[in-house]
């Protein structure tokens, strides 16, 4: 079948079984085609194709209220709502979005990009219905990996107090991005291997529904099939919060599961149904991926999974950060890393094989794990957490009570700051300065290349006072050799390029300070000024430049809120500097998806907009 056909998911209902299995080989070779082309999430939608073509075929969306934690992992339920036709341009700029987007389709009831989500909104639209006296179900699917998340639980918690009825499909891959770790994946594993018990229960009930005296019988011997399941397995976790459990069900069994989703569907309460999923099913170097590798990727060569990025030489700013933080952590004992569930992301794996007694991944699960960092800090430890910019904005209670509060010190790796690209407003990195800027006893530093990184992590572990954090966009940079003796003044800015005889300042920080030293122009001759920590201020150079009676600019490319630029505005008027500057930066809204090229652009804090910005000030500073 050709998937760029489908117009809505109405036609599942005249298929049969075999045509079903059709369907779902075709929409998964259409899935590798493309995204081998633009790059996207492939593993999780690979591994949902018959979940949920079998939702869709049981529930009539969008009536019935289908979607996903994440979102990440819903390209099948654009296809089968009409999208296939758009997924050459998935995550470009002005494309279809690699997550659901309710301006996209009615079909898109919810949006997310960030885990553990779903739950909540399920439960709020459920009780909606209800007071609406409206008549749907509500549908949320949520992995094994943000099932453990703290929101998650707390809405489980909710709906097993209240009466309104919310149907969950658990997608079961052991996996989240990698293979997922804790209690709550024990206790699965527990169940996907009790078909001792399934297997029993479904044959007793069987065997009793024959006839009425049977069903009667049945109807009235919950005692009995309690006793009897409590010698094979104990409760499972829902059922001890009030509610029903169905599964494991095979999830890639469209039969199977269009049957268990139909017993969903006519219970008169809450119910989960726990489907087991093979991640990445169809493509063996996904189906073979224990990395999470496959997850997210660059766009790829199907016949060898090989990638069609050129090769660099570069390596990633995570790499830089996790090999020289490995460094210090042969060299001392204290050192200790954590991360929410982002070993791979993070490049964190060297760390996690040879340190495996000081490396803990916590899961997603971002507010404790930098409540962790809290308690391992006051407990003379010295630790590392690695976190992207998108998801610290989850624990900035815990950042702020448990750690600035007290002054506690570690090292916070905020990563994927500023502008990401084709993931759009969910992961762009912009809002962490504001956040973390304001908070006592902090130290925020952005280096300009690795160099900087390294010499500010032997700094911070030769000075380990404070809570520091180091910012590092998403991308990748040359990297240098450094030892771990070499530091750098804390709160020190420096004077790049140009430092006599310029017309105009530019002040900017991170990787900006190399991409504005490529604008020198003939016509006129720029000073940059590398604002290498955000916080504190480097009160001598920045009372020098604004006294200076040369114009200046501020160049970030974040949100203008609560920035750099602000800040310094702020100094200016503590200290009676009547100096006026331009300011660059995202103004106040969400940044959409693309290249980091058209993101710019539109935001116009792309090289062409700061080159025309310096023709206009210095024009304006002529004329007076």
């Amino acid at each position: 079948m050709d998937v760029k056909n489908i117009k809505d998911p109405l036609f599942l209902k005249d298929l049969n079984n075999e045509q079903l299995n059709d369907l779902a080989n075709d929409i998964r070779q259409f899935i590798i085609q493309s995204v081998s082309r633009t790059g996207g999430h492939l593993s999780s939608n690979l591994g949902i194709v018959e979940l949920t073509i079998a939702l869709h075929y049981v529930f009539n969306s969008p009536t019935d209220k289908i979607f996903f934690d994440v979102g990440h992992q819903a390209y099948v339920h654009k296809i089968l709502t009409g999208r296939a036709n758009e997924f050459d341009t998935l995550r470009k700029y002005h494309g279809l979005s690699g997550f659901q987007k309710r301006c996209e389709s009615p079909h898109d009831v919810w949006e997310a990009g960030h885990s553990s989500t779903a739950l909540s909104a399920a439960v709020a639209m459920a009780v909606a219905r209800d007071l609406n006296h409206d008549s749907y179900h509500v549908v949320p699917v949520i992995g094994d990996g943000a099932m453990v998340g703290g929101e998650s639980l707390e809405a489980l918690n909710h709906l097993g107090s209240i009466e309104n009825k919310v149907i969950i499909i658990l997608n079961d891959n052991q996996m989240a991005i990698t293979k997922s770790i804790g209690g709550f994946n024990n206790f699965l594993s527990t169940i996907r291997l009790s078909d001792t018990y399934h297997h029993f229960k479904d044959d007793y009930k069987n065997a009793l529904s024959k006839g009425k005296i049977g069903t009667f019988i049945y109807q009235i011997s919950k005692s009995i099939k309690d006793f009897i399941k409590h010698g094979l397995i104990d409760d499972t976790i829902f059922e001890d919060f009030g509610i029903d459990y169905l599964g494991p069900v095979d999830g890639h069994n469209i039969s199977e599961l269009i049957r268990v989703f139909n017993i969903a569907k006519i219970s008169d309460k809450s119910v989960v149904v726990h489907v087991i999923t093979k991640k990445g099913k169809g493509y063996l170097p996904a189906e073979n991926d224990k990395a999470g590798k496959w997850h997210g990727t660059e766009p790829f060569n199907i016949s060898d999974g090989s990638s069609k990025t050129s090769p660099s030489s570069k390596i990633s700013w995570s790499q830089v950060l996790a090999d020289h933080v490995e460094k210090w952590m042969e060299k001392d004992k204290d050192i200790v890393a954590i991360t929410p569930a982002m070993i791979n992301g993070s490049a964190l794996q060297s760390i996690f094989q040879h340190y495996p007694q000081r490396s803990f991944d916590v899961g997603i699960a971002e507010e404790h794990a930098l409540t962790f960092t809290a308690g391992l800090s006051i407990s003379r430890k010295k630790p590392f957490i690695s976190v992207y910019s998108s998801f610290i904005q989850r624990a900035y209670d815990q950042i702020n009570h448990d750690i600035t509060r007290m002054n506690l010190p570690c090292l916070i790796a905020v990563d994927r700051a500023g502008i990401v690209g084709s993931d759009g407003p969910t992961h762009h990195g912009v809002f962490d300065l504001s956040i973390l800027t304001p908070l006592p006893h902090i130290v925020i530093f952005a280096p300009k290349d690795a160099k900087e990184a390294k010499l500010y992590i032997n700094t911070v572990f030769m000075n380990f006072y404070h809570p520091y954090v180091v910012r590092i966009p998403r991308g990748k940079v040359e990297n240098c050799i450094l030892n771990l003796n070499d530091t750098i003044q804390i709160g020190s800015w420096t004077i790049e390029g140009v430092k006599e005889n310029y017309d105009i300042t530019i002040i900017c920080y991170g990787d900006n300070v190399d991409r504005i030293l490529t604008l020198q122009q003939q016509s006129f001759k720029i000073r940059v000024v590398n604002a290498r920590f955000i916080k504190p201020l480097d009160q001598n150079i920045l009372k020098s430049v604004m006294n200076d009676d040369k114009p200046v600019i501020v160049y970030e490319t974040d949100l203008k809120l609560g920035s750099l630029g602000e800040h310094i505005a702020s100094f200016c008027n503590d200290y009676g500097i009547s100096k006026k500057f331009k300011h660059i930066a995202i103004d106040d809204h969400y940044s959409p998806q693309g290249s980091l090229d058209d993101i710019y652009r539109e935001e116009k804090i792309d090289l062409d907009s700061v080159l025309q910005c310096c023709k206009e000030v210095l024009h304006e500073e002529r004329k007076n």
